[in-house]
């Protein structure tokens, strides 16, 4: 599975897969046309950004302008949390807020943090939804239009039971850290 979605990621092509939260929509974080896609098939205004997957504080370095030390302890927390970074650098600008911020998660799943390894990019996450419409909790609650829309399922883990979406916080400039979801 890890060499069929690695293939998918490498060719510019969108794929669905479990990440430590729910399903997920996922593709090259630092190619416009792949965001590009993912924005079409979820029928989403490009105005709110998507995030993206990484493998580890090493990873995301390269793609933060700076990692605050306020963000530090919530990156080697085990719950599932996304941070919003002031800026983000080398990633496609459509996958980013319009202010430049993106945000970024380290997951804690096999499948995800061997799939990153292999890319050596952060890969897009967002729920495997039309926009709007409720996030599915397991694979069969999955839109046919979005199963029909991927390029490449990861057949993994489709009978289980979701985790609930990631926290989100956003690390302010002056490093200030505001929860957006709890």
């Amino acid at each position: 599975m890890i060499k069929e979605a690695l293939h998918a990621l490498q060719n510019k092509q969108i794929i669905l897969y479990p990440t430590d939260t729910v399903w997920g929509i996922g593709g090259d974080a630092t190619s416009v046309e792949v965001v590009e896609k993912i924005y079409q098939l979820k029928q989403r205004t490009d105005h709110k950004s998507l995030i993206a997957l990484v493998k580890d504080i090493k990873m995301l370095t390269s793609y933060v302008d700076e990692i605050p030390e306020t963000a530090i302890p919530y990156l080697k927390e085990i719950r599932p949390t996304t941070l919003i970074y002031p800026k983000g650098i080398n990633l496609a600008p459509n996958l980013m807020g319009s202010d430049g911020s993106i945000g970024l998660r380290i997951p804690r799943h096999n499948f995800c943090e061997e799939l990153l390894v292999a890319f050596g990019k952060p890969i897009i996450s967002t729920s495997a939804n039309i926009s709007g419409s409720e996030t599915p909790k397991n694979f069969n609650g999955i839109a046919s239009k979005i199963l029909e829309g991927v390029d490449y399922i990861v057949h993994l883990q489709q009978e289980t039971k979701p985790n609930p979406p990631s926290r989100v916080i956003k690390i302010e400039t002056n490093g200030e850290v505001n929860i957006l979801r709890v």
